[in-house]
């Protein structure tokens, strides 16, 4: 079977290029073991870990949050297989959904383990039996990533998970031990602590989210713990004895000192994730891998072999969803003879919490160590009227602008919706705006919106609700 475009990979990175390809006139083959498309995003990722946490603070909501606002829910009872269902149902649709796109775009799907055999050739042991050779002119890697393993800790996604397990755990943890203090690892133990868990956080950092704006991190820390969510923080873990249900955790300082025993019963092992690249040939043809498993590519996602390409996870820059989209994206019309490009300085990275944080382009820390003068605006939600008047006052906006131009350089929220106000700032970035552009906008009124304004007129130190 010869075609123009062979992606090995369904996850958004693999599916989204496949498309694109497609649609601008190639022959496209999609190779996915998983039996199901959408990869650790939408399977066991991205979308079911949505689904939980808009689940559980509803649930949290019904029994703590709502009698604020006069409403009296009386006993409020979880049925967590039921909201484990709702979870997988919507994993199904989107993921029969990805089916049809395929079929509406003709791209041909394969469901099967594929396997670079050389230059335009891609074996595809099939699910079903069989293996099948796909000729094809250009190949794509984008097969993703997974959890890493933590050594002297043994997952067995019962009693002891990786972000797999931690969304099909078939009981509410009394203790849920989260190993990593990054995106991960604090969604998933915001899930199950609104859900009645104790969850203590070890991260072996001093500060939890490492690469967030450091004063955004020590906020979300405070309205974690004022949650009930503890940390041990400069804490390294030694390993994990199980002891019939319960299970300990042994810890001791990063730096060195006395170990302790944290005791528990379910352990989440969040320490980040690592590119899968493992057993798909690559070696056949001279392509080799990081200590991460990471593919090197040029500014074109090309290999070091001709026709060989790599997207998403398993190349450099932030292991997220929509960046791998973008890169695919832009690789099929690369493909296609057009010009793309992608800002790797403009990619937003989200937390899903109650409240979530946003962050996108540069840091203060990044600004102080590239030497670039830069002037901050800030505005606190308890300053909002609309985040007043639905109670979810935590957090502010953050803007950083540069102190000579004002042209924005980053944005950092913490607060409600945070994921989806970033959005007005990656679009200002994209087109190269300035504070002054933001604070001479529109904003209605009252939105949340507004404090991304009042942010914008703080630049330059003049915001009118503060």
């Amino acid at each position: 079977m010869s075609y123009d475009l062979v992606v090995i990979g369904g996850g958004p990175g693999g599916y989204v290029c496949a498309i694109k390809a497609a649609q601008l006139g190639m022959k496209v083959a999609c190779v996915e073991e998983r039996g199901s498309l959408g990869g650790t995003c939408l399977n066991v990722g991205c979308i079911p870990s949505k689904a939980l946490l808009h689940s559980s603070h509803l649930f949290h909501e019904a029994r703590h949050g709502m009698a604020d606002h006069g409403i009296r829910a009386g006993e409020v009872g979880l049925d967590l297989e039921v909201m484990l269902g709702h979870k997988d149902e919507v994993v199904d649709g989107l993921t029969r959904g990805i089916e049809m796109l395929f079929k509406k775009n003709k791209v041909d799907y394969r469901k099967g383990h594929g396997t670079i055999l050389g230059k335009g050739r891609v074996e595809v042991r099939l699910d079903a039996g069989g293996e099948e050779v796909l000729e094809t002119a250009a190949i794509v890697v984008a097969t993703g990533s997974e959890s890493m393993p933590l050594p002297g800790v043994e997952v067995d996604e019962e009693r002891i998970v990786s972000s797999t397990g931690a969304l099909d755990l078939d009981r509410v943890p009394d203790h849920l031990v989260v190993i990593g203090g990054g995106y991960i690892g604090l969604e998933m133990g915001t899930v199950w602590q609104r859900l009645g868990a104790k969850v203590t956080v070890v991260e072996f950092l001093e500060r939890i989210t490492p690469g967030m704006d450091g004063e955004v991190s020590k906020q979300f820390q405070r309205i974690l713990q004022k949650q009930g969510m503890k940390f041990r923080l400069s804490t390294k873990v030694t390993g994990v004895e199980r002891h019939d249900d319960r299970l300990e955790v042994k810890i001791e300082p990063a730096a060195g000192g006395d170990a302790e025993v944290i005791d528990c019963d379910t352990v989440l092992v969040a320490i980040g994730r690592r590119a899968f690249t493992e057993g798909l040939g690559l070696a056949n043809v001279g392509i080799e891998t990081d200590r991460r498993g990471m593919i090197e590519v040029d500014d074109r996602f090309a290999t070091r072999v001709e026709g060989i390409y790599a997207i998403g996870d398993v190349i450099r820059g932030p292991m997220l969803a929509h960046k791998a989209e973008e890169e695919g994206s832009c690789l099929a019309e690369m493909l296609a003879g057009q010009k793309p490009h992608i800002d790797y300085d403009i990619i937003p990275g989200v937390v899903y919490t109650a409240p979530e944080v946003a962050s996108i382009g540069r840091t203060e820390e990044q600004l102080k160590e590239a030497g670039i003068a830069y002037k901050v605006g800030k505005f606190p939600f308890q300053a909002n009227s609309r985040a007043r008047s639905t109670g979810q006052t935590d957090g502010f906006v953050k803007l950083l602008a540069d102190a000579s131009t004002d042209r924005l350089l980053g944005c950092h929220i913490i607060g409600p919706e945070a994921g989806t106000l970033i959005a007005e700032i990656g679009i200002a970035m994209e087109f190269g705006a300035s504070s002054e552009d933001i604070a001479r906008t529109c904003h209605a009124h009252p939105t949340l919106e507004e404090a991304i304004k009042e942010a914008a007129l703080a630049v330059t130190g003049k915001p009118i609700h503060m």
